[in-house]
């Protein structure tokens, strides 16, 4: 039987507090607190429809943004996702820039990251959950879904937006910016944007077999340029809000560009990716 496809939407930083406008009023079916294993969500859970097709809205950082990077519970909010059976997930995020080339307001779909977290429970497969067993290696290239990533390009071209294809998110712990040396060290390494909540997201998903891509929104230059250009959290929200309306239209797109197609055969070999990437017996 053909997977039923149902979206999840993680809206990040300065997308949360329009979650409602998401929809129509009249395609709110409901809304959810909803406690599993690893806890409570960060914030409820919102289920609509757009064009179609079955959506699941979550904000990241809360209602309010009241949640730093840190204390976000990544597990609780996948899982939530799973287990209200998304297949997708697209998430926003607001980004830094590392490179002259994606200025203010450039839309990115990024393809891999560097993951500079240190307090932060990255797996699943920590032994106390009993769906999760065993030890898994999973591994992360790609990191972000390639398709669903492709999905999320080809909307925002058809709807005349510039969008960079690919990039490599650093994602640091916070809620501090970085330093001018690592936002330098950063550069060096091949980073393209820099932000606070992209790890260990992206990899929980691929864990839970959720198809996983985001859309960036760069807001500013981070602290590397000698201009004396700074990163600063009311500049990064103002940049952000004045690019909502087309992130909106591009998850609106997307949901749309996944709706019409076949993901039968990504979602199986995702699944055969977990099994053979648990090195314990299933016994």
């Amino acid at each position: 039987m053909a997977n039923k496809i149902k979206v999840g939407i993680i809206c990040g930083s300065g997308l949360g507090i329009f979650i409602e406008e998401m929809f129509d009023c009249s395609s709110i079916s409901n809304c959810e607190d909803i406690e599993n294993i690893f806890g409570y969500p960060t914030s409820n859970l919102y289920h609509g429809c757009i064009h179609g097709v079955d959506v699941v809205l979550l904000s990241r950082h809360g209602k309010g943004h009241l949640i730093g990077p840190t204390a976000i519970n990544y597990r609780a909010n996948i899982e939530a996702l799973r287990l209200v059976g998304c297949t997708h997930i697209l998430a926003s995020t607001a980004c830094g820039s590392l490179i002259e080339s994606i200025g203010r307001g450039q839309l990115v779909v990024p393809d891999s990251f560097l993951d500079r977290t240190n307090s932060r429970k990255g797996t699943f497969y920590d032994g106390t959950s009993s769906k999760y067993k065993g030890v898994c290696h999973m591994p992360m290239e790609p990191a972000f879904d390639p398709r669903t990533s492709e999905v999320l390009v080809q909307a925002a071209k058809r709807l005349g937006y510039n969008v960079q294809k690919g990039g490599t998110i650093v994602t640091i712990e916070g809620p501090r910016f970085s330093s001018k040396a690592e936002s330098k060290a950063f550069r060096l390494w091949g980073g393209h944007l820099i932000n606070m909540t992209t790890c260990p997201e992206v990899c929980l998903a691929k864990e839970a077999n959720l198809l996983y891509a985001a859309i960036a929104v760069a807001t500013d230059y981070d602290c590397w340029k000698d201009s004396g250009d700074i990163a600063h959290a009311a500049d990064v929200i103002v940049v952000f809000k004045e690019n909502v309306a087309k992130v909106w239209n591009i998850l609106r797109e997307a949901v749309k560009l996944i709706g019409s197609q076949d993901w039968e055969q990504d979602i199986s070999e995702m699944k055969a990716l977990i099994e053979s990437s648990n090195v314990s017996s299933s016994s």
